[in-house]
């Protein structure tokens, strides 16, 4: 099965697709069993054997922050080399016990690794205000390191939770000035509504970034896809994404070439399918919904947040019932004190391509024109297009429906 899969999703024609858990030259990858959780791989070490290697980083915007989100931040995130992951614990709300639990990992990897520890990212995933058992996590970091090899099957498999599978992709991408690779791990499938990231993300590529270059495309292509989806409109206390670029291909990309151009189209595509594949996989999701809203500049955002983190909206899009009312009632809420929206005279709406609401007044379809909108929404995929007062503005958000699965799931998850 390809990989780009999404309608949403382009895929650049410079771009191949390579076996999904490769890595790109010069990293090295492993996944263990150490016993956070009660069975499955769960801790994880990503390296760049390059020691030119550059990177990037971003985290959530919480105000709750995990503990391996703050270590990480202190560290070096322009020149990181390796980054040790966990999963079942998130180390979060266990005060300098946690903080010290992160920086003993961080430690751990850096020195069987033959590194300083600024140079070493960290990061965990899972329940929140219970403590992370220290000698475990290391020993799982040290069994890591051991077994570090040359693809991200068993890393991939360590970072996830609830996740039904890992989400990963390596691609071959051909620039004038040769080929370089890029590859990414990501997981996530349900506290997710992030600013500047998401979930965790892991991401590499062999090609020769200069540092700024890193940077800004890390920038841009998260700010065009992770940070465009929502699965309940909850902000993690852990989000982390960390992007390195080892330079091992031999290719060095020309800041403002069209090489960056190209491999910035290439990290936006596969962050865009990345970010759909977390939503296919939000707890209980049966369908993936895009609301696309043009208008007033000011106003595009919070109306599109407000559509897609709509339960009303989230439960017709499960039920493929193509409910135009709960999408105005959603873009009302967010619009209200906008006199120039009052009474809804200025929203049009479109699902699936087919009008049903234009300045404000339900259309009259007949029963053919019923029948087909209801075939329509009953796919994976079902996209939304409202048009709000004003102009200069458009924006769109992915998001997945509101399932019984979700419900079931969170209720008998401990935070």
């Amino acid at each position: 099965m390809s990989f780009f899969r999404s309608r949403w999703v382009q895929r650049p024609e410079r771009v191949s697709e390579l076996e999904p858990s490769a890595l790109p030259r010069g990293f090295r990858a492993a996944g263990v069993a150490a016993g956070i959780k009660p069975q499955g791989l769960d801790v994880g070490v990503l390296v760049s054997d390059a020691p030119g290697t550059v990177s990037a980083a971003r985290f959530t915007t919480s105000a709750v922050l995990g503990a391996p989100v703050v270590v990480s931040g202190e560290a070096s995130t322009d020149r990181l080399r390796a980054v040790a992951v966990s999963s079942g614990n998130a180390n979060v709300a266990d005060g300098p016990r946690g903080l010290e639990t992160a920086r003993a990992g961080q430690a751990a990897a850096a020195r069987v690794l033959g590194l300083a520890p600024e140079q070493v990212g960290v990061a965990a995933t899972g329940v929140i205000g219970r403590e992370l058992p220290r000698e475990r996590l290391l020993a799982g970091i040290e069994s890591a390191c051991a077994q570090l090899g040359e693809d991200a099957e068993t890393f991939s498999g360590a970072i996830l939770t609830t996740d039904s599978g890992p989400k990963r992709a390596c691609l071959d991408v051909q620039l004038e000035a040769g080929t370089v690779r890029l590859a990414g791990q990501a997981k996530g499938a349900g506290m997710m509504s992030p600013h500047f990231a998401t979930v965790l993300c892991f991401i590499e590529t062999d090609a020769e970034l200069e540092g700024e270059t890193a940077e800004l495309l890390t920038g841009v292509c998260v700010k065009r896809s992770l940070d465009r989806m929502t699965v309940d409109g909850q902000l993690s206390t852990s989000d982390s994404l960390f992007l390195l670029a080892s330079g091992e291909s031999g290719v060095r990309v020309v800041p403002e070439s069209p090489d960056e151009l190209a491999l910035g189209e290439a990290l936006d595509a596969l962050l865009r399918q990345l970010a759909l594949d977390l939503l296919a996989d939000g707890e209980g999701a049966r369908r993936v919904g895009r609301v696309v809203v043009r208008g007033d500049g000011a106003t595009v955002e919070p109306v599109a947040r407000a559509v897609a983190n709509s339960p009303l909206v989230k439960t017709a899009l499960h039920g493929a019932d193509p409910n135009f009312g709960r999408v105005l009632q959603a873009a009302g809420q967010a619009l209200a004190g906008d006199g120039s929206a009052a009474g809804g005279s200025y929203l049009d709406l479109d699902i699936e391509g087919r009008r049903v609401v234009s300045g404000g007044t339900a259309l009259d379809l007949d029963d053919d024109e019923r029948r087909d909108l209801a075939q329509a929404v009953t796919g994976d995929e079902v996209e939304y297009e409202l048009t709000i007062p004003g102009q200069g503005g458009e924006t769109e958000v992915f998001f997945s429906d509101l399932s019984h699965g979700y419900v079931t799931l969170n209720a008998e998850y401990t935070t």
